[in-house]
C-alpha cells in the first residue's frame, strides 16, 4: 500500500507519516453558482468517511495499522465505492455519513488491479434509521474533455467531508516512463487504469472519494497524486468493477500470458504493440507467440499503434475483459510477415496471494499463484513462499535461518503443497507439545536445496524465581558528600539523607521524615561520603534479620535525634509480580508494584486499585483502542480489575460473548478515561 514512485502518492491517510502532494490553490475558475449547488446537492450527502483497521505482513507477524479514506454510497442497500488501497486489507470498518452518523461496515469485495473495493453499510447500526439513505449516481467518463469542470469530494486527513474544484487536465494520465509505478498487492494498477488527471486539490484521506461533474454525477474515483495533479479512476471502469464486486465479491478476468511494451523509437513504421514477454506454458506460448512479435488486432479489433505507454492499457483491457475459456484470434506480424494466432484464454489469478501468519514459526507466508510461481521459475505452484521472518523467532534462529523469498517444500519429511497443508501439519505437531521441538525443514533458495531445523511450538514464559526474604526499612536515601556535609553544617560527617519514605513502612512508623540525616546504625558510623557509596546503607539493612530492630542516630533541623526501627520482610520485588500477556488484545499487564501503590497513596490520596499495563504491542487491538504502557486498568465493562486472575478470566470470557466493543476504564496519571477497544473476533 505504499507508493513505489517518487512522484506518485496514494491519497490515503494512515497513522504512519505520509508524503503529501503540492496543495497550492489552483487559479480561481469562475463557476456558475447553480452548477456548484447541483453537484453538492446530489453527491455530497452520499459521501462517506471511512475509518479502517488493516493488517499487513511485516517482520514475521501480521501488523495492524489505522487509516482513513473516502467513499460514496452507490446503492440504496448501502454499498460504498472506495479504493482497494483503502479497504482491501481492512479487518474493521466504521463509516461516518454526511449527517455524522457512525455506521459499521463490512468488505464485500476488492480488486487490486483496478484499485477499487466495495463496502456494505450495516444499516441496523444507524442512529438515524428513519432518514433516507443518500445515493450518488455515475456519469459517463468517456464524455470528459480536457478543461471540463470537476469537483473532488471526500474526507482529507480523516476530517469531515469536503469539496474542492478544478478542471480536467488529462483524460488518459499514466505514470511517467521509467518510473516504477503504483503496485498494490503485486498488481500494477497502470496496466489497466488510465487516470483522469485534474487539479482539484486532493490530500491524503481523499482516496476513494468521488470526482464529480457539474451535473452531480460520479465520473471518477480519486486515487493518487502525481506532482500537483490528482488522478482518478474513470467511472466507466469503476461502475463495471463495482457491479461485479457487489454481485460475486471478486472480478473474473482472462489471462493469455503475454506482456507488451510500447514500440521502440526505431520502430516508427511499425504497427500495434510490441510483445516483450511470453510466460512459459501460457496460452500465448502454446499458440507460438514470441517476444519481438507485433500484435495489431485482438478478436478483429485493431489496436492503436502503441508508440506511447498510454496506449498499452487498451490492449490489456481487451484481454482482461474477455470471458475466461474464450477462443480468441490475435493478428500481427513477425519478421515483416503477417501472422495469426489462435488461443483459448484462462482465468487470471492474482499476481500475488495474500499473506498470513504462522505464529509458532515466527513467519508470514504466501501460497503461489500462476504468475508468482512463474516469476520464481517454478514448474508448478507447490510449496509455501516465506514472506517475512520475525527477528529472534524460531525460523530466524534456525541454522541456516529461513528468510523472505525461501520456499518451504517439506516439513518433517512430508511435502508441503500450500499454506493450508503447513497450517494443518503445524496444528497437529504442537497439539500436545509443551515446549518448542526441533523439526526438519527442507526449503529452496535461489534454485538450491537446503535443509534446516526449526524449533516449533509454544513459547514458554520464563520461570521467575522467588527472591530470598530480606529485611526492609522502606526509605530511600542520598549520600551526604563532603560538599553537602559542609553546606548542612556537619562538616567531616559521613552518612545518608532521607529522600522519601514508603507509606506504612517501618521507617515511617518509627517517625522518620524526609530530610532527616542518618549518621550511625546501631552505634556504627554509616561509611558513605561519595556518590558511588549509594548502596552502602541499603546493603547494611539487608544484612539484618527480617524481624530485627535497629537504632539509627542522626540529626533533624540541626538537633541530634535517635530512632528505633523494627524492620519487616521486603515487599514482593517488581520482578516477582505476576504478569499476564493476552494474545488477542495484545498487551501485557501485571499487579501493581510497591512504587505504584505508594504513589497512589501519597500523590493521589487513593487506595491502590487496578492492574498495571506493562507493554502494548504496536498496532495491536489494545494499542488501536488507545491503551498505553503505564496505564492502570481499573475496570473492564464495569468489572473491577484488581487481580491478574480476574483480568485473565474476564478477557478470556469475552472471546465467547464477542461483544462489538469492550470498555476499559483506566487511570493515566491523575486522570481517568474510558477506552473502547474493538478486537476482531
Amino acid at each position: 500500500m505504499t507508493c513505489r514512485s517518487a512522484l506518485l502518492v496514494l491519497a490515503f491517510a494512515t497513522c504512519q507519516p505520509v508524503f503529501s502532494q503540492d496543495a497550492s490553490q489552483p487559479p480561481s475558475v469562475p463557476v456558475p453558482a447553480a452548477e456548484v449547488s447541483d453537484a453538492i446537492k446530489k453527491v455530497y450527502p452520499a459521501l462517506v468517511r471511512i475509518y479502517v483497521v488493516m493488517e499487513e505482513g511485516s517482520d514475521g507477524t501480521m501488523k495492524k495499522m489505522q487509516g482513513s479514506g473516502s467513499g460514496a454510497i452507490i446503492s440504496p442497500e448501502g454499498h460504498v465505492l472506495t479504493n482497494h488501497h483503502v479497504a482491501g486489507r481492512g479487518t474493521r470498518f466504521v463509516c461516518t455519513l454526511s449527517n455524522h452518523d457512525e455506521v459499521d461496515a463490512t468488505l464485500v469485495g476488492t480488486d487490486a488491479l483496478s484499485d477499487l473495493a466495495i463496502l456494505k453499510l450495516d444499516l441496523n447500526t444507524r442512529r438515524f434509521k428513519d432518514q433516507p439513505l443518500a445515493v450518488a449516481g455515475f456519469g459517463d467518463s468517456d464524455a470528459l474533455k480536457t478543461g471540463d469542470l470537476v469537483f473532488a469530494m471526500g474526507s482529507p486527513g480523516g476530517l469531515s467531508q469536503s469539496v474542492t474544484r478544478g478542471i480536467v487536465a488529462n483524460t488518459e494520465m499514466i505514470v511517467p516512463r521509467h518510473q516504477i509505478g503504483l503496485t498494490l498487492d503485486g498488481e500494477k494498477v497502470g496496466e489497466l487504469v488510465r487516470w483522469i488527471g485534474h487539479d482539484a486539490i486532493i490530500y491524503p484521506g481523499n482516496s476513494g472519494g468521488p470526482l464529480v461533474n457539474p451535473a452531480g454525477e460520479i465520473i471518477g474515483v480519486n486515487e493518487v497524486g502525481i506532482a500537483s495533479l490528482g488522478g482518478a479512476i474513470p467511472s466507466n471502469l469503476a461502475k463495471k468493477v463495482a457491479a461485479e464486486l457487489i454481485d460475486k465479491g471478486s472480478v473474473t478476468r482472462s489471462w493469455i500470458g503475454v506482456e507488451v511494451q510500447p514500440l521502440l523509437r526505431s520502430m516508427a513504421d511499425k504497427k500495434g504493440a510490441l510483445v516483450a514477454s511470453v510466460w512459459k506454458g501460457s496460452p500465448a506460448a502454446n499458440a507460438g507467440i514470441q517476444p519481438g512479435d507485433f500484435i495489431t488486432a485482438y478478436q478483429g479489433t485493431a489496436l492503436p499503434d502503441c508508440h506511447a505507454a498510454e496506449d498499452l492499457p487498451i490492449f490489456n483491457a481487451m484481454v482482461l475483459n474477455t470471458t475466461p475459456g474464450t477462443e480468441v484470434t490475435l493478428a500481427g506480424q513477425r519478421g515483416g510477415q503477417p501472422h495469426t494466432w489462435k488461443l483459448t484464454t484462462v482465468v487470471r489469478e492474482p499476481t500475488q496471494a495474500k499473506e498470513g501468519e504462522l505464529r509458532e514459526w515466527g513467519l508470514t507466508t504466501r501460497d503461489f499463484t500462476q504468475v508468482s510461481a512463474l516469476e520464481k521459475s517454478r514448474d508448478d505452484k507447490d510449496g509455501v513462499l516465506v514472506d517475512t521472518v520475525r527477528g529472534g523467532g524460531p525460523s530466524s534462529e534456525a541454522k541456516p535461518p529461513l528468510r523472505g523469498g525461501d520456499v518451504i517444500v517439506k516439513v518433517g519429511g512430508k511435502p508441503m503443497k500450500n499454506r493450508a497443508e503447513l497450517i494443518a501439519f503445524t496444528t497437529d505437531f504442537v497439539k500436545d507439545v509443551t515446549e518448542p521441538k526441533p523439526l526438519l525443514v527442507e526449503f529452496e533458495r535461489d534454485r538450491q536445496q537446503f535443509a534446516t531445523v526449526v524449533k516449533v511450538g509454544p513459547v514458554k514464559d520464563p520461570v521467575k524465581p522467588r527472591l530470598a526474604e530480606k529485611a526492609w526499612m522502606g526509605l530511600a536515601t542520598q549520600v551526604i558528600t563532603d560538599e553537602l556535609a559542609t553546606a548542612l553544617g556537619i562538616a567531616g560527617k559521613k552518612g545518608v539523607r532521607v529522600t522519601s519514605l514508603a507509606p506504612d513502612s517501618p521507617a515511617k512508623r518509627a517517625g522518620l521524615l524526609e530530610g532527616d540525616l542518618l549518621l550511625k546504625l546501631d552505634g556504627k558510623i554509616i561509611n558513605a561520603r561519595r556518590p558511588e557509596d549509594s548502596e552502602t546503607f541499603p546493603e547494611l539493612i539487608l544484612a539484618y534479620p527480617v524481624d530485627a530492630t535497629v537504632e539509627l542516630t542522626g540529626m533533624r533541623a540541626g538537633q541530634p535525634q535517635t530512632w528505633n526501627v523494627s524492620l519487616a520482610p521486603r515487599p514482593i520485588d517488581d520482578s516477582e509480580l505476576r504478569e499476564y500477556k493476552d494474545e488477542l488484545f495484545e498487551f501485557t499487564a501485571r499487579q501493581l508494584s510497591t512504587a505504584q501503590r505508594d504513589k497512589m497513596k501519597a500523590e493521589l490520596d487513593l487506595e491502590p486499585a487496578g492492574i498495571s499495563v506493562m507493554k502494548v504491542e504496536p498496532s495491536g487491538w489494545a494499542a488501536l483502542g488507545g491503551l498505553s504502557p503505564d496505564d492502570v486498568i481499573l475496570t473492564i465493562d464495569g468489572t473491577p480489575m484488581n487481580e491478574i486472575d480476574t483480568l485473565k478470566t474476564k478477557l478470556i470470557s469475552l472471546r465467547d460473548s464477542k461483544p462489538r466493543s469492550v470498555v476499559f476504564g483506566i487511570r493515566r496519571g491523575p486522570r481517568t478515561w474510558f477506552l473502547e477497544i474493538e478486537p476482531r473476533w
